[in-house]
């Protein structure tokens, strides 16, 4: 699955995005983890198009949520202490589902509409690779782009308003925008890292309005893997690197791996 990605195109916007509601003001540079904000061009319930930050990571299925909060209430018991099934389950952390790859589970029909589609930018994407893990170090990420040069694409996503649920004990329950991506079966460029599943991306600017336009059943057709020759890995960095531009300066919002 895809859990890291960067988005290093200060001009984004302008090209992309000119007659999009903005309601953010974008950082020049980014590198996004699970649960961490990013912005996403998405479609509103009144027809609109958005620029805005959205958490990432949808609501998972009440299923697993039920799980956890088994888990905790039997670790209760055990001790000796009375358990709420209701208000641990309402009380149970969801840090969300970040990948969404099995679009035929029910979970994910609510959110198939036009409105609750989104295009969220991306210039590289990582996976680990444990095949250039040296001898007692970190496995390094594979960091994978349409071209050396990096242009923009697009991650085929999903998102949901105003979520009311507990993403970190610490913080309690709070109401959040979220998002996550839609992956797909593994081309032959990504398999050999990561064998499962690798994003849909959509590369075209006719790609990206059938996703945020088109009917279902026309829409989920780009969950497909990208052809070869459609993508490339453009860096092995060891655990801990640091976000450098092109031209090897570090850019003015750094993260690290």
């Amino acid at each position: 699955m895809c859990n890291l990605y960067r988005m290093e195109d200060r001009d984004w916007v302008n090209k992309w995005a000119q007659d999009v509601e903005s309601l953010i003001n974008l950082m020049p540079a980014y590198q996004i983890n699970p649960d961490q904000w990013a912005p996403v061009i998405r479609n509103t319930s009144d027809g609109k198009r958005q620029l805005a930050n959205c958490r990432w990571g949808l609501p998972s299925p009440i299923y697993v949520q039920k799980k956890a909060a088994e888990s905790r209430a039997e670790k209760r018991r055990m001790k000796g202490l009375p358990v709420d099934m209701d208000e641990l389950l309402r009380m149970e952390p969801d840090g969300g589902v970040t990948n969404i790859r099995n679009l035929s589970l029910p979970h994910w029909r609510r959110w198939f509409g036009i409105e609750h589609r989104c295009l969220v930018p991306v210039t590289t994407f990582a996976e680990p690779d444990p095949s250039s893990k040296e001898e007692g170090g970190k496995t390094p990420n594979a960091w994978f782009s349409a071209t050396l040069e990096k242009p923009l694409m697009f991650f085929a996503g999903l998102w949901v308003p105003q979520w009311k649920s507990v993403r970190k004990v610490k913080d309690g329950s709070t109401v959040d925008d979220l998002y996550a991506i839609l992956t797909t079966e593994p081309n032959d460029i990504v398999r050999p890292v990561h064998e499962k599943a690798m994003p849909v991306l959509l590369q075209t600017s006719e790609e990206a309005e059938v996703w945020m336009r088109a009917p279902w059943e026309e829409a989920r057709k780009l969950a497909r893997p990208l052809p070869n020759d459609s993508l490339l890995i453009t860096s092995r960095e060891p655990y801990g690197s640091t976000i450098v531009s092109k031209t090897g300066e570090p850019l003015p919002y750094p993260m690290v791996l």
